[in-house]
């Protein structure tokens, strides 16, 4: 049978009681302490001796690239040393849950930059009153501290997310090309992604509703429709729409490898407009991660998980759709 180890409990009672002995002991002593300290823990020799020698100590000491690290004792409270004020308080939390609310929760690496423009406007149109100080600590507020600060929040807003949820990546542009009139480039607008995002409601039997979502790479401009199935006729449609929808000519554009984008009758449109085509390689979504991020930051949040089949529904979402277009791609950071 082998040596019977003490959980972290009833170690770090053991090595209290040992510490002090340790400490008082001579050097044969020491050894002795040590063999049954690292016999019951089961830690290794020097770090059990190290672990000995700091019990109780406290501080940590940097003075003129000197730095000394001693190790505190866990049960053990900090008198005399003075915590770290609270900056951000209570009514820093408030206003900016606000702000936040008022923005359809944005993270904070796009909420910091944007706080200096959106507080003047919101004051202007009186839906914030701040002081001074306050307006001061939100302008120095950082990107972590936002999310930090409104963790709670977030939790309390979340949105229970459907299967297939995808994670934002690093563009990755090794796809295929069918048709290249244009080297791609996504540091100038006009270079899309564009994928479909189902409103099946997790049941993929008959006809559903599909959201054609498409995002300009460098803007990051988005535009949106409802079609009614994931047919190339409509899902065509809505392409065609949407592309004279942008505010910029459309240069290039990005799908995945569906049949309802990979196929004859879109190829010919995009050599008529000369449009660059190219998809993604399979299975590999972070090829197309700025239109999946736009899959639920502006459609998922907006109409949910349900499932959308009928006429009435279908031109609901897309008179939604005509509106979120203004919302996303003017009044969000």
């Amino acid at each position: 049978m082998g040596r019977k180890i003490l959980g972290m409990e009833s170690r770090y009672k053991m090595g209290k009681i040992m510490a002090e002995k340790y400490k008082r002991a001579g050097k044969k002593e020491r050894g002795e302490i040590l063999g049954r300290y690292t016999e019951v823990t089961g830690y290794n020799r020097r770090y059990a001796g190290w672990l000995l020698r700091n019990w109780g100590k406290k501080v940590v000491i940097q003075y003129k690239g000197a730095r000394i690290v001693l190790i505190g004792d866990r049960k053990k409270g900090q008198k005399g040393i003075r915590k770290r004020p609270i900056y951000y308080d209570k009514k820093v939390l408030e206003v900016l849950k606000r702000i936040w609310l008022i923005l359809d929760c944005p993270c904070g690496k796009r909420l910091a930059p944007y706080l200096k423009e959106v507080v003047s406007v919101l004051e202007r149109e009186e839906e914030i009153v701040l002081d001074e100080e306050l307006k001061e600590k939100l302008f120095r507020i950082s990107a972590s501290s936002i999310d930090r600060i409104l963790k709670g929040e977030r939790k309390n807003w979340e949105i229970k997310k459907g299967k297939g949820y995808t994670k934002p990546g690093g563009l990755v542009k090794n796809q295929i090309p069918i048709r290249t009139f244009a080297e791609w480039n996504e540091k100038v607008p006009g270079f899309v992604e564009m994928e479909l995002v189902d409103h099946s409601g997790g049941v993929e039997r008959g006809m559903f509703a599909q959201t054609l979502d498409i995002t300009d790479v460098f803007t990051g401009w988005t535009e949106t429709i409802a079609v009614e199935n994931k047919s190339q006729h409509h899902v065509f449609i809505g392409i065609d729409t949407l592309r004279k929808r942008f505010p910029f000519p459309v240069l290039g554009i990005d799908s995945d490898n569906g049949s309802e984008f990979i196929n004859s009758h879109l190829k010919r449109y995009c050599e008529v407009h000369r449009i660059t085509f190219t998809r993604s390689r399979p299975y590999k979504k972070n090829d197309s991660c700025y239109v999946e991020q736009k899959n639920y930051s502006v459609v998922r949040k907006s109409v949910g998980y349900l499932r959308y089949e009928t006429k009435a529904e279908l031109k609901l979402m897309n008179h939604l759709y005509t509106k979120l277009r203004l919302y996303t791609n003017f009044f969000q950071p």
